[in-house]
């Protein structure tokens, strides 16, 4: 099988491209256009392997997009590009929709012209929007309600591709993950920053009171179930993606604290930021009773193992 993978250096692009590279019976071309959100340094190594290929260029570009289906006929696309920072989509919303949705939109085009076997969209929980506590967990079935430029535009690139499953029976499906840990995750989000703070001892700033929950889950686990619903999920179809582990900002801030031996006053509440929304909740008994989806990793092994990462990593910087 030949994949085209969208935004293959960014955080769960990379890792989803380190998983898979080892079936040498598929070719995997990475198409990603190294913004501030990805880094060639994540997959450089994959270029060993005679079944990966890496191109410089943009989704919107649709000569070289276009150039690329003539040159690979690939059967699947993964498309994981996007700009995902909530803080950058207030300042710069046009960016964020001109990416999530025309991007998107401009792959399903040219992938309904050459009848690919599966487009697979890469979402998230927070195209729902907020949810009221731990007990309101949203079904792919739910109505959408986003509260940010981020999650609107992701909202909007999930109806553009569900309309050519409609539209053009093109077979597609979409995963709507929980916020991700794990390796290879940008600077600026919250686990590697509260880390590398922690480890240079300075202050680590805390939204609000640090109370807002979200729900994390392994980038790994991530991409095993994103595999699995490219393989066995049916066309058409939505699957959310969680492993239930929450933990307010407050609790997440003190459980890295605490394995690095430093005190709880680095931390530093600041100023709420816009559209904080306190909870997401999404339920997996859809991905569960039909695919079998089950986490591979243990929540606390897997949490360390972050850490122990991204100290190694701004140990060596």
């Amino acid at each position: 099988m030949k994949y085209l993978i969208t935004g293959g250096a960014g955080f769960i692009g990379s890792n989803y491209l380190v998983n898979s590279i080892k079936n040498k019976n598929n070719l995997y071309v990475c198409l990603d256009n190294l913004t501030y959100a990805s880094n060639y340094k994540y997959i450089s190594h994959l270029t060993n392997y005679p079944n990966f290929k890496f191109v410089l260029g943009n989704i919107n570009s649709k000569r070289l997009v276009k150039d690329l289906f003539k040159t690979y006929n690939f059967d699947i696309i993964v498309n994981f590009a996007a700009e995902s920072s909530v803080d950058k989509g207030i300042k710069h919303p046009d960016i964020f929709f001109k990416t999530n949705v025309l991007g998107t939109l401009n792959l399903l085009k040219i992938s309904n012209k050459y009848k690919i076997k599966r487009f697979h969209q890469i979402s998230t929980d927070e195209v729902y929007g907020p949810s009221l506590n731990s007990n309101n967990l949203f079904l792919e079935t739910d109505k959408l309600k986003p509260s940010s430029i981020y999650a609107t535009s992701k909202a909007s690139a999930d109806l553009l591709v569900l309309s050519y499953f409609h539209m053009y029976n093109l077979p597609i499906s979409i995963s709507r993950s929980s916020n991700n840990y794990g390796e290879n995750q940008h600077i600026d989000k919250l686990i590697p920053k509260t880390i590398k703070l922690a480890v240079n001892n300075k202050k680590i700033p805390i939204y609000g009171n640090g109370q807002n929950i979200r729900d994390w889950l392994y980038v790994k686990d991530n991409c095993k179930a994103i595999d699995l619903i490219i393989q066995k999920g049916k066309c058409g179809e939505i699957y959310n993606i969680s492993n239930h582990n929450n933990l307010s900002n407050i609790e997440l801030a003190k459980k890295i604290l605490i394995y690095l031996n430093k005190k709880e006053d680095l931390i530093k509440f600041t100023k709420d930021r816009l559209f904080h929304d306190f909870y997401y909740g999404i339920s997996t008994s859809k991905i569960e009773k039909e695919l079998g989806y089950q986490p591979s990793f243990d929540f606390e092994d897997s949490f360390k193992e972050t850490i122990e990462y991204y100290v190694k990593l701004f140990n060596c910087n």
